[in-house]
């Protein structure tokens, strides 16, 4: 069977993806791959802790590969590392990477321009999915999840830390994608049928980051992301710091 590794931010879209792929049974996933706060120890964009992410690997059963980046990383230190996994994966024979975009088309052939580079191709087994049908596939193949970080843009304190269940699906405004692929949120998954047990963990503080001064461009290659479109513009992040247990 050919090998796959999986792209792995801890989160919904990631495990969906990482479900699909599997129940498939045409790729065998050879690692995760997550990218890691060298500062922080903490998932970028997400803010959950090293140690969770590694007990979500050990729960589903794969090996984590771990990419460090430093805080406020140009692009092209990014692309740089992001290059350097790759490459390993693909001297290894591993020719495929998983990812769990669904409708980012400047996004998904950024990560195909890099991917051919380098010799390897991507699978986006999300692709165009309609995300309130991806959001009831979520609650009905028995996942569960948390928010970790929301956009002060589209939520706020109050939605950090919930259930990713019916209730927060249906109670989403009408601008809000039920995925969050906008960057509305990110959440941390903690048990489903990927997992063979749960993944333990307990409730921290809540913490608001407001955004930085903007960096200048760098001559790096940009990484494309959505543009904030909620009711107002971003100003911050609220975080729950998810804590082992």
């Amino acid at each position: 069977m050919e090998q796959a590794v999986a792209f792995w931010s801890g989160g919904k879209d990631s495990a969906l993806a990482l479900d699909r792929v599997r129940r498939g049974g045409e790729f065998e996933i050879a690692a995760l791959i997550t990218t890691i706060s060298e500062e922080y120890k903490r998932v970028s964009m997400h803010g959950v802790r090293e140690e969770l992410v590694e007990a979500q690997a050990r729960a589903a059963g794969f090996p984590l590969d771990k990419m460090y980046v430093v805080p406020d990383s140009s692009n092209a230190t990014y692309v740089a590392a992001l290059r350097l996994t790759l490459d390993a994966w693909r001297k290894r024979g591993v020719k495929r990477a998983v990812f769990g975009d669904i409708f980012l088309a400047d996004l998904r052939q950024w990560r195909e321009k890099l991917l051919a580079e380098i010799g390897m191709t991507g699978l986006f087994p999300l692709w165009q999915a309609d995300t309130r049908q991806l959001a009831r596939d979520f609650t009905d193949r028995g996942f569960s999840a948390v928010t970790c970080c929301v956009n002060d843009a589209w939520l706020g304190e109050k939605d950090v830390g919930r259930a990713l269940d019916e209730g927060f699906f249906a109670g989403l405004g009408p601008g809000i994608d039920p995925c969050g692929e906008n960057g509305e949120y990110h959440s941390f998954v903690h048990d489903g049928p990927i997992f063979r047990h749960p993944v333990a963990y307990r409730m921290g503080e809540k913490v608001y980051r407001p955004l930085g001064v903007p960096k200048p461009p760098d001559s790096g290659p940009a990484i494309p992301l959505p543009a904030p479109q909620g009711a107002g513009k971003t100003k911050g992040f609220w975080f729950v710091d998810l804590l082992p247990a």
